[in-house]
C-alpha cells in the first residue's frame, strides 16, 4: 500500500508538471503562435493568437512571441553613394511595430525571432532603402533638397516592411555630409558673411560720407546768408546792443565807430 501511494504521487506529480509545460502565457502587448516542429506542413499555424494563456503540445509544438507595441532601434551608420560618386554616411534610428495578425506570416518566412529579424532583415531593409534614393540625387540636389530626400526613403522603407506585417512609425537618417562637402559649404558661409559685413561697412561709410556732405552744404549756406546779412548798419546795431556804455580808444581819441573801409 506504501509503494502503491508513493506511486500515486508521483503520477499525480508527473501530470502536474506536464499540464503545466502545456501552457504559456501571452503577456499583454504580445501576439503568440503556436510552431509545428515535426510533419510535413512544419510551421506555424494559420492562426494569430491573442493575449492570454495557450495551450501547446510541449514535445511536437513550441510558441513564440511577438511584441506588437512600438519598437525603436538604433543601428550601426554605414555609408551610401550618391549619384555623383560622393559618400555619405547614415546613422539611422526606426521606430517600428508589427501589425495585428502579421506574426504568423513573418515566423514563416522568416522562421526566426523578432530580435533576429529586426537586427538582419530590417537593417538589410533600411540600407536598401537608402541606396535606391540616394542613387538618385547628386551631391547639390541631395544638399538642396534633403526633406524630400528623407521623404522618398522612408516613402521606401516604409513600402518594404510593410509587405512583411511591419509598419513603420519613425525614421531617423542621421545623414552626415563628407569631409569636402561640410569644407566647402562653411567656405561659402564664411564668404557670405563677409561679403554681408563688407556690404554693410560700405553703407556705413556711404552714410557717413552723406552726413558729412549735408552737413557741409548746410555750413556753406549758412555762411553765404551770415555774409549777406552782415551790412554795416546790423553791425553797427549788435554793437549799441552789446554794448556796455564805455567808448572805446582808437589811437588817441575815443571814437564810438571805427570806420573800416580806409
Amino acid at each position: 500500500m506504501k509503494k502503491i501511494g508513493i506511486g500515486i504521487i508521483f503520477t499525480i506529480v508527473f501530470f502536474i508538471i506536464a499540464f503545466t509545460s502545456c501552457t504559456e502565457r501571452i503577456d499583454a502587448g504580445h501576439e503568440g503562435i503556436v510552431v509545428k516542429l515535426y510533419g510535413s506542413d512544419r510551421g506555424v499555424q494559420d492562426i494569430s493568437l491573442a493575449s492570454g494563456r495557450v495551450w501547446y503540445n510541449p514535445l511536437t509544438e513550441e510558441v513564440y512571441e511577438f511584441p506588437t507595441f512600438v519598437q525603436t532601434v538604433d543601428y550601426e551608420p554605414f555609408t551610401v553613394n550618391a549619384k555623383d560618386g560622393s559618400v555619405f554616411t547614415v546613422d539611422p534610428t526606426i521606430s517600428y511595430y508589427i501589425m495585428q495578425g502579421s506574426s504568423p506570416k513573418i515566423f514563416a518566412k522568416y522562421r526566426k525571432g523578432i530580435y533576429e529579424i529586426t537586427m538582419t532583415t530590417l537593417y538589410n531593409y533600411v540600407k536598401d532603402a537608402y541606396r535606391i534614393q540616394m542613387n538618385k540625387y547628386t551631391t547639390d540636389e541631395l544638399i538642396s533638397n534633403r526633406q524630400q530626400f528623407e521623404t522618398d526613403v522612408q516613402n521606401t522603407l516604409d513600402s518594404s516592411l510593410r509587405k512583411d506585417g511591419f509598419k513603420l512609425e519613425q525614421l531617423t537618417s542621421g545623414l552626415i555630409y563628407p569631409e569636402t562637402i561640410l569644407q566647402a559649404i562653411d567656405a561659402k558661409n564664411r564668404a557670405v558673411q563677409e561679403a554681408l559685413q563688407v556690404e554693410n561697412e560700405l553703407k556705413i561709410t556711404e552714410a557717413q560720407a552723406k552726413k558729412k556732405i549735408i552737413e557741409a552744404e548746410a555750413e556753406a549756406k549758412a555762411n553765404i546768408l551770415r555774409q549777406q546779412s552782415l551790412t554795416p548798419l546790423l553791425i553797427q546795431q549788435q554793437f549799441i546792443e552789446k554794448w556796455n556804455g564805455k567808448t572805446p580808444l582808437y589811437s588817441n581819441s575815443p571814437i564810438l565807430f571805427q570806420n573800416i573801409n580806409r
